[in-house]
């Protein structure tokens, strides 16, 4: 592996959502992620959260496991694990016995709720994680319910993101300090820090907490999606005057809108108005108006044809490996490019080589394996 991130050494607990998912991405950047799994199983070349990854598979509830999966960590720069609260402690894998063999170790931990609190001990989802965000209430139409907005809010942006974003800030520290330390990444405190926008918004008493009212929740006409002749949508989101004014003339709209932009009481009769335009071409002779303009408006495109949007393929945002369209490695480096992604190992398949380089040999690894420890 090549990338940034060349050389850092991370041992990732199999789990669920998240944190796969930062794994995946520290993989993607040039580390080496070592995934300890429950038990060894063929390939799948669909499992592209495992893409970059070596595999160890380790029966957790064996002495001798725990042991080899400590002599993993106790080389690792990261530990990565998305239990409940108090499960690697039950393992005997917790901070503090991961810290007594590798004080240097960064510890990090992703949960819904996070390491405390009276939900701490509960199941959930993103949906319930928003719920109690203040996000989920603002999310739809005024006359729905609220819609679960796929699982990008909590569990990858308020989840993935903000535990990389510790990790990655701990490590830093290390370099000070020399000592690792516990990153408890919250989907809950994450999900709400990044709402810092709208929390300004509602301190200054411009936005109001009915949905379908305001800014950014499709309230205003000229920030959200129109269907097209073709049932198919437009994406219109020109918030500058500049770029409204720009919408107004390739669209066809009323040229008076422009002095009154942002007058919130003409908001539901625009709406219904430019409905009614953008529902007289096609979604594509939209994107061909709209082409090379700054009037902001895009076609809404399927899972199935972003990959083949011009822009998209001009950047390389999407590519395939062994056959599956996944996204290609991101943030883009202008020195340590990271690798092309391979594809996901089969789950248990690095176990022996894994081990060997821990200092385990033939026999003992045999052993491990007749006693129901390499699973």
């Amino acid at each position: 592996m090549s990338g940034p991130l060349e050389g850092l050494k991370v041992v990732e607990m199999q789990g669920l959502g998240p944190a796969p998912l930062a794994g995946q991405f520290l993989a993607d950047l040039g580390a080496e992620v070592v995934l300890v799994t429950r038990k060894s199983g063929p390939a799948d070349k669909t499992d592209i959260n495992n893409r970059g990854k070596r595999s160890v598979a380790l029966n957790l509830k064996s002495p001798k496991g725990v042991s080899a999966a400590m002599a993993l960590i106790e080389s690792a720069d990261v530990l990565i694990e998305g239990f409940r609260p108090g499960v690697m402690e039950r393992m005997e894998l917790g901070p503090e016995d991961c810290h007594a063999v590798n004080p240097r170790l960064v510890y990090g931990r992703m949960t819904g709720w996070g390491q405390d609190g009276p939900l701490a001990q509960t199941a959930g989802h993103d949906i319930n994680y928003l719920g109690l965000t203040g996000f989920l209430h603002a999310t739809g139409e005024a006359d729905r319910t609220p819609p679960p907005p796929l699982n990008i809010g909590a569990d990858y942006g308020g989840g993935t993101m903000f535990l990389l974003f510790g990790i990655m800030a701990a490590l830093y520290e290390r370099q000070t300090s020399g000592k690792g330390q516990v990153v408890d990444a919250a989907m809950v405190d994450g999900a709400s820090a990044m709402m810092g926008l709208i929390h300004t918004f509602i301190a200054r008493g411009q936005w109001t907490e009915d949905r379908q009212a305001n800014l950014l929740d499709g309230g205003a006409p000229f920030y959200r999606t129109y269907e097209c002749a073709d049932g198919k949508f437009l994406a219109v989101g020109p918030l500058e005057p500049q770029f409204y004014a720009e919408l107004v003339r390739l669209a066809g709209l009323t040229e008076d809108h422009l002095a009154s932009q942002n007058a919130m009481g003409d908001w539901p009769d625009r709406r219904a108005a430019y409905a009614e335009v953008f529902r007289q071409k096609t979604r594509d002779e939209w994107a061909a108006i709209f082409d090379g303009s700054d009037a902001c408006a895009s076609p809404v495109l399927t899972w199935s044809e972003a990959p083949d949007h011009p822009h998209m393929a001009a950047r390389g945002t999407f590519t395939k490996v062994d056959g599956v369209t996944q996204a290609a490695p991101a943030p883009r480096f202008s020195r340590s490019a990271p690798s092309a992604p391979t594809p996901p190992q089969a789950p248990g398949s690095d176990t022996d080589t894994v081990l060997k380089s821990l200092g385990y040999d033939d026999d003992a690894i045999a052993q491990l394996r007749d006693a129901g420890v390499l699973t």
